[in-house]
């Protein structure tokens, strides 16, 4: 609607636009206010409330409903972060090692062999997470959101939107795939940092979320030989 005669919105535009801006800092304020708990309380491990571990913990990943955050899996230290020409140039970044590689595909391997229902998948769009969803998953789709900020800059890094994911549930009967970075998972649900290529698994929750649990790489193999086993 174009604003009333000589600048001014008309009373119906003027509330909308009132609400439009009271959602969104209500969104933004639910966003600190939940990241502001968690590191509060200090601990990212599975709360003791609603911990799932082994064969408990893959019938519920097998009924969907869960976000696993996964941090990208190993990486080639030697080289740097160099972004002054955009995320767009792999030369100019930080990238898995060859042992990374081996890692993602290992973790996907086990998640087919464990049948979990995998529905969207959604990467940092460094080209190490990037890799790190397409060596798991086949497929990736590069998003801003779960890295924290757009550009190339972590100083201005606002997690509202990851937030507001995180505590919205996947598809039905699916679970959603996070590859991304250590420090988001941090800043929201506090210590300890997630190792590479471990996995929180979090469940919606209110405004928020709980982790139910941590999953590192070396536990896809074991969670996929005890279901083998039966």
């Amino acid at each position: 609607m174009p604003p009333a005669r000589g600048g001014r919105r008309g009373p119906k535009e003027a509330s909308m636009l009132h609400r439009t801006i009271r959602a969104r800092c209500a969104a933004a304020m639910a966003a600190f206010l939940f990241a502001a708990t968690a590191l509060a309380e200090g601990s990212s491990s599975p709360d003791p409330a609603h911990a799932l571990e082994g064969a408990a913990l893959v019938r519920a990943l097998r009924a969907g409903g869960f976000t696993l955050y996964f941090r990208h899996t190993a990486t080639d230290f030697s080289q740097g972060d160099r972004l002054a020409a955009g995320l767009g140039d792999c030369a100019t970044q930080r990238n898995l090692s060859e042992a990374g590689r081996a890692q993602a595909r290992a973790i996907g391997e086990a998640i087919r062999a464990l049948r979990l229902p995998v529905g969207e998948v959604i990467a940092s769009p460094f080209c190490r997470t990037l890799e790190t969803g397409r060596l798991m998953f086949g497929r990736a789709e590069p998003s801003a959101v779960v890295r924290g900020y757009e550009g190339t800059s972590a100083a201005n890094a606002d997690y509202t939107r990851l937030v507001a994911l995180l505590a919205s549930p996947p598809a039905p009967g699916t679970l959603r795939m996070i590859t991304s970075h250590g420090t988001p998972c941090r800043a929201l649900a506090g210590p300890p940092h997630l190792a590479e290529g471990e996995a929180a698994v979090l469940r919606p929750a209110g405004a928020g979320f709980v982790v139910v649990a941590r999953i590192r790489p070396d536990d896809w193999a074991g969670l996929a030989r005890t279901e083998m086993e039966k």
